[in-house]
């Protein structure tokens, strides 16, 4: 590498070396590091020069990284050559990566799936598998309408969002007691205090009835 400091160079390494993690290959990780890094856009020759790679392996990588939505065409005045440089905004970046992801990886994991489901069981395994499928289904569904609710956030709200932190863990733990609190039986409610149980009554005149029918008997009197 050449005109880059130490600091530049370590950073710029590392996101060679981590390329490959996220699906691209170590020049574009390191052509995206440099243009991040130096915060100015560069053209490819530059690029090139930065670097040490060839001319065409630059011009792979910068359509690598336009496909990626990772940076930017730009022209300067009286100069005929194309400019990169990388989104501004941090959260653009962000946001850019995981919608990339998502298009590439998720997308047609959730198709696949949608095919699944729409099949007719033939036997009692894939019946089983079908319901396996549906749960991950709605899962991955479940966690791409999230990440839409997420992207039209603004960077603002995003960053408030996530500095909450514990806070929101003990929001949906209070959330969790009360419905749990809602879904139990409710006890049975005892009577009053000083009420009567509701046979007492019958229970005294059976007592009644029965003295009298041993006071009208003779065998009890001559006893």
């Amino acid at each position: 590498m050449q005109n880059l400091s130490p600091l530049a160079q370590k950073f710029i390494l590392h996101f060679g070396e981590m390329g490959s993690r996220w699906g691209i290959n170590r020049t574009v990780g390191q052509i995206y590091a440099l243009l991040y890094v130096l915060g100015k856009p560069l053209n490819a020759d530059e690029i090139a020069e930065h670097l040490q790679f060839s001319r065409s392996n630059v011009s792979m990588g910068l359509k690598e990284l336009q496909s990626w939505r990772l940076v930017k065409l730009l022209h300067q005045p009286n100069d005929r050559r194309e400019y990169f440089e990388p989104p501004k905004d941090i959260w653009e970046i962000f946001k850019a990566l995981l919608e990339e992801r998502r298009r590439r990886e998720v997308e047609p994991t959730l198709s696949m799936l949608r095919d699944a489901l729409l099949e007719a069981p033939a036997t009692e395994a894939d019946r089983v598998a079908q319901q396996r499928m549906r749960e991950m289904y709605d899962l991955i569904e479940l966690s791409s309408s999230w990440f839409d609710d997420v992207q039209r956030l603004s960077p603002e709200t995003l960053t408030s969002l996530m500095k909450m932190g514990s806070t929101v863990k003990k929001l949906l733990n209070v959330s969790d007691t009360v419905r749990g609190t809602f879904r139990r039986k409710p006890a049975a409610t005892p009577p009053p205090r000083g009420d009567a149980p509701e046979h007492a009554g019958d229970d005294a005149s059976d007592a009644s009835d029965a003295s009298a029918d041993r006071s009208d008997d003779p065998s009890a009197k001559g006893g």
